[in-house]
């Protein structure tokens, strides 16, 4: 693999990860801008599937985006550096923070900033939902039904997301044996 490229995917992770501030859609987000539309080292469609794909397993979405992202870009040393450019900064910065915890606790300053941040980091997973909502809506009708059913499920009944996510994973399933089972009857 190309040193480059690795020394490449660690620096733009931790930077990433450094000043993303909001969890793991955040990080994804920026992930898509800096690796599809700035280095086009993935394209669009597949970086909505890795998305998917971090979404779908357990743990951090930051640390699975990163392994998905770092998989397709370098193998198993894409991942490995991009697990660990990820990881540094907020183990840092929570390590700093726990030391300092009773001075942050009641700070009014650092309330505002906090309050802040989470004005801005909901306006960029607003951006990004509707970008990746976009993105899905022109793969067809069967993708906005999926799409709809999923939003109302979890927004509106209060349905768990572990079981929707299941239930699509159930869908495209049978949605990819019925294409196939109709691409061989041709």
């Amino acid at each position: 693999m190309n040193r480059k490229v690795l020394i490449k995917l660690f620096i733009s992770t931790l930077y990433l990860s450094a000043f993303t501030f909001g969890g793991g859609y955040v990080i994804v987000t920026l992930m898509k801008k800096k690796f599809v539309d700035e280095y086009n080292w993935i394209e669009n469609d597949e970086m909505l599937d890795l998305v998917a794909i971090a979404q779908s397993a357990p743990g951090a979405i930051a640390v699975n985006g990163a392994i998905v992202v770092g998989y397709k870009i370098a193998g198993i040393a894409g991942v490995i550096v991009a697990i660990f450019a990820t990881v540094i900064p907020p183990f840092l910065i929570i390590s700093v923070i726990s030391m300092f915890y009773v001075m942050f606790r009641d700070n009014r300053f650092i309330a505002y900033m906090l309050e802040g941040m989470q004005a801005g980091v909901g306006a960029v997973i607003a951006s990004v939902s509707c970008q990746m909502g976009a993105d899905i809506v022109k793969k067809g009708f069967f993708n906005i039904i999926i799409m709809l059913t999923a939003f109302v499920l979890n927004f509106y009944l209060k349905v768990n997301v572990v079981y929707i996510i299941l239930v699509c994973i159930l869908v495209g399933i049978i949605k990819a044996l019925l294409s196939r089972n109709v691409e061989k009857s041709k």
